[in-house]
């Protein structure tokens, strides 16, 4: 019997680059996984890439509402009979001078960032619940220490919180035997980094990369954290052989945060 075999996953972002690799690492465990997103041609991807190797779901959804939140929690329950993890990797990167921030900035990056990540844990909390499930967020090293760039104020923010949610989220679950915990990687290189480079880059992309690993202790050997590499942690901290972990913030940043 497979560790996950008969269990129900559900992850936001599910056409990203960080939930592909994390949706591969548990259905090759037996697990059913049902994918959310906004982007309808991205979640189409990703369920092709992924249907070979078991049940996959494609969930439109737009998690910067509420109702929506609810909505994907319901459908994947629907689809499947239960949920016994939430993977929030869904996230939008904004740079910039606080002074140039406007307020529809910031509502776009609190929308999706946190409170999108807050109602999707307390809609599935009554179905993890059941199972005694968990949940694993995706943080930012940015949640924990000034943003590398110097001009990601929001995202910082918007992180920040999501590390004092998954920690006051493990505390009011606990009792009922669902664990809450979160990832906080460095830069991944995924689309959404080259992505960021190329909007940001002022026509450098890679130059705007290269001084995002200047600050690493590796120096000249420093390179980005890999998908897969998150992957494998979310799927440490959804294991039931680790039932001890609630609450936890783990960092994958090569040590760029070691100092706090």
């Amino acid at each position: 019997m497979k560790e996950w075999q008969d269990k129900v996953l559900l992850i936001t972002g599910g056409g990203g680059g960080m939930a592909r690799p994390t949706a591969r690492k548990f259905m090759e465990q037996g697990a059913t996984v049902c994918l959310a997103d906004i982007n309808r041609q991205a979640l189409a991807q990703a369920v092709a890439q992924l249907a070979d190797l078991g049940p996959v779901h494609a969930l439109e959804g737009d998690i910067s509402r509420v109702a929506n939140c609810r909505q994907l929690v319901q459908q994947a329950v629907g689809l499947t009979g239960r949920l016994d993890a939430l993977v929030n990797t869904a996230g939008v990167w904004i740079e910039g001078p606080a002074v140039d921030m406007t307020e529809e900035m910031y509502d776009r990056v609190m929308d999706i960032n946190l409170k999108g990540l807050y109602f999707l844990c307390t809609a599935a909390a009554p179905e993890l619940i059941k199972t005694r499930g968990c949940v694993v967020n995706i943080g930012s090293d940015a949640g924990l220490l000034s943003s590398t760039t110097g001009r990601a104020s929001l995202y910082s923010i918007s992180k920040a919180g999501v590390v004092m949610l998954t920690r006051a989220l493990a505390m009011e679950l606990a009792p009922n035997g669902v664990r809450v915990n979160v990832i906080c990687p460095g830069d991944v290189d995924t689309p959404m980094l080259a992505g960021q480079a190329r909007e940001y880059g002022q026509g450098d992309p890679e130059g705007y990369l290269k001084r995002l690993l200047t600050g690493l202790p590796q120096g000249e050997n420093a390179r980005f954290v890999t998908a897969e590499e998150v992957a494998e942690c979310i799927y440490f901290l959804a294991s039931s052989r680790v039932e001890a972990i609630t609450g936890a913030c783990l960092s994958i940043d090569f040590g760029s945060t070691a100092s706090l």
